[in-house]
């Protein structure tokens, strides 16, 4: 197995994994978050394909805010095969150039997840993650209101 940056000729193939995996939701457009992550030095997404084959294996993002490191659509074709993990170590270590921890989110209930990462050295940490949407909230003005 090989494990490189993502190729454009393999957007879709990528979103159709996480598709399948079961990690995208209704609100959250896959696409957008693959563009984000590929458009700047902070984030990118990696891929495990078949030594001297083609097809992904497996995607993972990754990405940093210059504190921490975070792991996002981490997916395998197949579990229990190794490709999870080898996409987890290569993300940490495309992190550690770069920040000194990593951190993720594992969705309630998602306990095949939670036992993955457990055996992996992660544990769970007493945060309680907040959010808001900012786009398309009409309490919240555009960006050019807050610029000036």
């Amino acid at each position: 197995m090989r494990i490189r940056d993502l190729a454009p000729a393999e957007h879709d193939a990528a979103i159709a994994l996480w598709h399948a995996a079961g990690l995208t939701r209704p609100w959250n457009d896959p696409r957008s978050d693959l563009d984000r992550a590929l458009a700047g030095p902070s984030s990118t997404v990696l891929v495990a394909l078949p030594d001297g084959g083609a097809g992904l294996l497996g995607t993972v993002m990754v990405g940093h805010d210059g504190h921490r490191g975070w792991v996002y659509y981490l997916a395998a074709v197949e579990r229990g095969r190794g490709v999870g993990r080898a996409l987890v170590a290569a993300a940490e270590t495309w992190l550690a150039a770069h920040v000194p921890k990593v951190q993720l989110m594992v969705r309630a209930g998602n306990e095949g997840a939670a036992a993955f990462y457990a055996r992996l050295g992660y544990e769970r940490s007493e945060v309680t993650v907040w959010q808001r949407v900012i786009r398309d909230d009409p309490t919240c003005p555009p960006p050019t209101t807050l610029l000036g």
